[in-house]
């Protein structure tokens, strides 16, 4: 299965989600995750060392010159059953999201892709072909407006809360005709676990709780 996390707003939070729903599944799930940065921040989010190898964007640049199975060279190794595809050097084409989506759908494991920031064209070209689609949003006005002119529905919400904001679950529910699947508290302990790369080792409870009901 492919979870396609994805963003029309900068600072959305869609990295964070991304990371810790993958460590969320390979902690859970029994089964082996693969995580696939389009964004280049996966590798900071988890407490790795920048990669100075070849990625993802390197393998899509080729243009067919290297066989699907080349990315598996490419990964690093997380905790666990946890791997990460990082970026690489390159720029990602905007015309290789329909080449990087037929890679990961082969993926026997669980794959999980940050769409990256916010979602350009490969990367709404895999939101649009993932078994799941979550649209990651902050219920903000602007946010929400995005999100509707969107060229694309998401499978469901991931909500990032706020203190203070007027929208809420049901706004956006309404607004959007698709179903919040998990409303994520703000919590300092997240910045913090971030902060600290700290989130591929442990993720906060309120974060773990509420990407299990996601997935």
């Amino acid at each position: 299965m492919l979870i396609a996390c994805w963003s029309t707003k900068g600072g959305s939070g869609t990295t964070v989600v991304a990371a810790a729903l993958a460590s969320v599944l390979a902690e859970t799930s029994g089964r082996d995750v693969l995580l696939a940065d389009l964004g280049g921040d996966c590798p900071a989010v988890l407490g790795l060392p920048d990669p100075d190898g070849l990625g993802l964007a390197d393998w899509a640049a080729t243009n067919g010159g290297a066989p699907p199975d080349a990315l598996g060279r490419l990964e690093l190794r997380c905790r666990g059953g946890l791997r990460l595809l990082p970026l690489g050097r390159v720029p990602l084409g905007v015309d290789a999201g329909e080449r990087v989506l037929a890679a990961l759908a082969v993926d026997s494991r669980l794959v999980v892709v940050d769409c990256g920031p916010p979602s350009g064209s490969a990367g709404l070209a895999i939101a649009a072909g993932a078994g799941l689609s979550l649209l990651v949003l902050r219920p903000c006005y602007i946010a929400l407006r995005r999100a509707v002119a969107a060229p694309l529905r998401p499978s469901g919400v991931v909500l990032i809360e706020e203190p203070g904001r007027s929208l809420g679950r049901r706004d956006v529910e309404d607004v959007l005709g698709v179903p919040v699947r998990a409303q994520i508290p703000w919590d300092p302990a997240v910045a913090r676990s971030v902060d600290a790369g700290l989130l591929g080792t442990r993720v906060p409870r309120p974060l773990h709780r509420a990407l299990r009901a996601a997935a």
